[in-house]
């Protein structure tokens, strides 16, 4: 995707805004999972949102080893190895590629402990190169696909013999997990909503929803390779973010046992962060007018003609065109570069007027091709992006068919469609994407271009075609971090090329630099890979909440590498290595260590000189790319719990104890609820129970524990006291349970209805007596409870003269009374309440509808309202947390910026509860920190990722400045 990164909402609780003009965005944080090194640090499984961008290897047990000649990296976790290098070894030269492949797999088994690979490797991929061929394997497991499983074997075929040169990739020998759901398609289909719901905040308390609704459709069965392997059911879910206007198009996969969100991530390739399916064929015309006639026989002579356009940058250029009779126009529709293979086409689309949600993945109707009366495009098409669209698709092509040999984006010739002019809520779109199927460009805005309008922003674009039809690396993580490291770089090498720059020139590391329309390139690009980010000076721990898990704020320290060695060993050699890692050696779940070897071993199939293999090994070294560097990341905080192998699952802290959900090693476990002291003081827990439920949302007083159960059939509310005892079943609810909070006997928690309205709830522990605060009534809301002696204080969302209206409102259970807090002005959201000493209510309170929040409080009577941090001016906080305890005030903020940086991430902030002093920092930790609890006094649990995996951290007090 192109464009500036839009504003971006973090991760955590969220808001509560009015709908329409009174909106709601709550986000309670997504579903948690299991974050784990998937295999040699892959950096991604684990639950939706969760800190996986770097979680170190396991150590790895000594692995089988290869001929004499030949060179072995053990795999990890796994039996058959990561990768073999300098084979000799002979194969049927008469079978065909794939069938050759898997005979020699079967024939070394004690190699690579693949057990019948004819029933367990499908092929994805076979090409040829001269009498280099590579094929690809996806990993199957009893019928069923291992996300990430796939292997690929290299060989030479010549003078009637065949000989297999090297191996790598992924394959998973440790799985024994039944394949039979316990989870029907339709509930899987709920959650994943829900989850997704969550981590957007689109589940607001209106009628009327803004936006187009989150929809989910149960894709497959598949198997996540975590320990033993957990089977579950991949639900893809679109629509469109109602709070930011991006399109949603998320794959999320449900535990098949418990129904538990395991993990989600985006399938929506961007560049800048954050209907019918076109066939992928000839048949391109539009959906409107395109008789069968109209469409090129290939028996028949080329239908193609030409024309010309004008490049936003004022540049003439020739285009490939069609010209349809039944419309009197010349379209860009390409035939020419294609003709002489599939017969496909390149094509241009005009989706002016299209919503971005419209158009993720999925085909908008009543489009059509950009088109002209005359052979000549006029200024229309060019300040629509088209003519620069149209143009850069065939440059892009021309390229990977030039230099690496390969037709179109799939490599067999598939259609290329390119969609221009798309904007967002009636706004101009300031991004471009791939989807799966296309491209999509946004009309840009006063400040930019059109996206189309930088060679490099088409050709990373493009690239992600690439890459998914190649090693296809998982979107999420380290993993995803590289796709689009390896997006930007072939970006930037087609427009470099095509524009002669050379490799010494101070910008020619920058991408997206030309999309600006009076701003020098410098400050107009979005990233520079000549930037000298490092693993150890700019690495980010950050949850798929936030990028994806880091996918654009960390690419440069992976593209760096690569274009260093573009610059020092020329462009023709540095392109051609970095292909044949992409194409030969890179798997789905490969993290930056595995792209490090991936890269010196195809620099040394292509035959380098040792002087260049060194300056190979010297670039990513340069970029702290080395074994083992995530051990190097440090932290200001005390560790609790290192790696507990969960993130957006919450965590609950108070009487000087703290409860959190945890997993195995591997994450392979339904995670489990531990607690233990705030001052790492003795040895922690277990208060679940191992039920095969997964337990999530923790909270404690320091005397009881209390947590959601989610299974099959329901999610349950259960207690335990922190001293011993059996647990205790308070409530079941059949959509959502979270906000949990515990004081006492009182349990809060918040509840989603059926019709996407939120209640917030309690229970009383010795009493039974539990009800809704409101009511449970569809036409009022309530949300973010916090409890403390006796009161709960909530978010509420109540009708009033014919529209709804916001506030805060403090029940005392004891009496039933309810006091609505008064507010300076008309809010236009409300976020997390919380209680300090005296009963006083705490809250983020927004009237202006800008971003920033005011932490506000009051007395319980709702007299000597004020603010402890302002909502505007110095000292104002883009927040979207807190937490109390009885002298402080914990807020969770990060400032909105055109990029991610350290600064601009989730950090914790403190401030008196008295108002008596000022708002220091909690912890100078570089990476995310969220889901922050406060203890007593000035001490706060949270969950941190500066290291990469999800470490349960404290301070006793405030770090002040950073």
């Amino acid at each position: 995707m192109t464009g500036r990164t839009p504003r971006r909402r973090p991760c955590g609780r969220g808001t509560l805004r009015r709908p329409r003009r009174i909106s709601n965005d709550v986000s309670r944080g997504v579903s948690g999972g299991a974050a784990r090194s998937v295999s040699a640090g892959a950096a991604l499984l684990g639950a939706a949102a969760l800190l996986v961008t770097a979680v170190p290897a396991a150590h790895a047990a000594p692995g089988p080893t290869g001929s004499a000649a030949s060179d072995v990296v053990p795999g990890t976790e796994t039996d058959t190895p990561a990768l073999v290098e300098g084979l000799r070894e002979s194969a049927d030269a008469k079978a065909a590629a794939p069938d050759a492949a898997r005979g020699h797999l079967a024939a070394k088994e004690s190699r690579y402990s693949i057990d019948d690979p004819a029933k367990n490797l499908r092929t994805v991929g076979s090409s040829k190169d001269g009498a280099k061929e590579t094929v690809r394997f996806q990993q199957r497991y009893k019928g069923v696909e291992v996300l990430g499983g796939q292997y690929v074997v290299r060989m030479e075929k010549q003078g009637g013999t065949r000989t297999v040169t090297g191996t790598s990739g992924q394959y998973f020998t440790e799985l024994a997990t039944s394949v039979t759901p316990k989870v029907s398609g339709k509930t899987a289909e709920e959650r994943a909503v829900a989850a997704v719901a969550t981590r957007l905040g689109t589940n607001r308390l209106t009628a009327h929803k803004p936006g187009a609704p989150l929809t989910g459709k149960a894709v497959r069965l598949v198997v996540l390779p975590q320990g033993k392997g957990l089977l579950t059911r991949q639900v893809t879910v679109s629509g469109t973010d109602a709070a930011t206007g991006e399109p949603v198009l998320q794959q999320v996969y449900v535990d098949a046992a418990s129904g538990f969100p395991l993990l989600q991530y985006s399938s929506v390739k961007t560049f800048g962060a954050p209907g019918r399916t076109v066939p992928d064929g000839r048949a391109t015309a539009s959906s409107t007018d395109a008789a069968a006639g109209e469409q090129a026989d290939p028996a028949r002579e080329f239908p193609g003609t030409t024309g010309t356009g004008t490049r936003l940058d004022g540049t003439k250029t020739d285009l490939n065109l069609y010209y349809y009779a039944s419309r009197g126009q010349y379209t860009m529709i390409d035939y020419a570069h294609m003709w002489d293979t599939s017969q496909n086409v390149l094509t241009t689309w005009d989706a002016r007027g299209k919503d971005v949600g419209q158009v993720s993945g999925r085909w908008p109707s009543g489009i059509r091709e950009f088109g002209s009366a005359t052979q000549e495009f006029g200024d229309d098409a060019t300040q629509a992006g088209a003519v620069d669209a149209h143009w850069a698709a065939g440059q892009v092509y021309d390229y990977y068919r030039k230099v690496h040999g390969r037709d179109s984006l799939d490599g067999r010739g598939m259609t290329i469609n390119s969609l221009v002019g798309v904007t967002s809520g009636g706004q101009p779109y300031v991004n471009a994407f791939w989807d799966g199927t296309k491209m999509v460009y946004g009309t840009g805005d006063d400040e930019y271009k059109p996206l189309a309008a930088d060679l490099d922003v088409v050709g990373h674009e493009m690239t992600h075609g690439v890459v998914e039809n190649t090693a296809n690396l998982v979107y999420a993580g380290q993993s995803g971090a590289m796709n689009e490291a390896i997006a930007d770089y072939f970006g930037n090498a087609i427009d470099t090329t095509a524009s002669g720059t050379s490799m010494d020139d101070p910008d020619s590391g920058l991408v997206g630099e030309n999309l600006c329309r009076t701003t020098a390139p410098r400050a107009c690009a979005f990233r520079d890979m000549n930037d000298g980010a490092t693993t150890s000076k700019n690495f980010l721990g950050v949850s798929f909440a936030t990028d994806n898990g880091g996918v654009h704020l960390n690419s440069t320290i992976y593209s760096g590498a690569l274009w260093d060695i573009r610059q020092d060993l020329g462009a023709e050699l540095g392109d051609k290595i970095a292909y044949k890692a992409l194409t030969d050696y890179l798997t789905p779940l490969d993290g930056f260590t595995q792209g490090r070897n991936a890269t010196i071993a195809a620099a040394k199939d292509l035959g380098v000189t040792a002087k260049q293999l060194n300056v190979v090994k010297r670039s990513f070294n340069a970029h702290g790319i080395v074994p083992g560097w995530e051990q190097a990341l440090g932290v200001d905080s005390d560790r609790l719990l290192g790696k507990i192998n969960t993130y957006a699952t919450g965590t609950g802290a108070g009487g000087g104890w703290y409860a959190t959900s945890r997993s195995n090693d591997d994450g392979s476990e339904p995670f489990s609820v531990w607690a233990g002291r705030t001052n790492g003081t003795g040895a922690p827990k277990l208060i679940s129970s191992n039920d095969g439920n997964y337990n999530v949302y923790a909270a404690t007083d320091g005397k009881t524990v209390a947590w959601a159960s989610f299974g099959a059939s329901s999610i349950d509310l259960m207690v335990r006291p922190v001293s011993g005892g059996l647990p205790k079943k308070l409530w079941s609810s059949y959509t959502s349970l979270t906000g949990i909070r515990v004081d006492g006997d009182l349990v809060v928690f918040e509840e989603s209805d059926p019709f996407g309205g939120r209640h917030a709830g309690y229970v009383d522990i010795k009493t039974g007596k539990q009800a809704y605060v409101d009511g449970g009534r569809y036409q009022l809301g309530s949300a973010l409870p916090s409890v403390a002696d006796g009161r709960i204080a909530y978010g509420k969302l109540y009708p009033e003269a014919g529209e709804y209206r916001l506030g805060v409102e403090l029940l005392d259970v004891a009496t039933g009374k309810t006091t609505l807090m008064p507010d300076a002005g008309k809010l236009q959201s409300v976020g997390q309440t919380g209680i300090s000493a005296g009963g006083h209510p705490v809250w983020l309170a927004d009237e202006d509808g800008v971003g920033q929040m005011a932490v506000r409080t009051a007395f319980p009577d709702g007299a000597k309202l004020r603010d402890l941090v302002p909502e505007t001016g110095d000292g104002a906080l883009y927040a979207y947390d807190l937490t109390t305890s009885d002298t402080a005030v914990t807020v969770t903020a990060a400032e909105p910026d055109t990029a991610y940086r350290n600064e601009t991430l989730p950090k914790l902030w403190q401030v008196p509860a008295d108002g008596s002093g000022s708002v220091q920092r909690v912890s100078c930790n570089r990476g995310e920190q969220a889901y922050a609890s406060a203890d007593s006094g000035q001490r706060v649990v949270w969950i941190d990722g500066t290291t990469g995996s999800t470490d349960l951290v404290t301070r006793e007090r405030p770090a002040g400045r950073c």
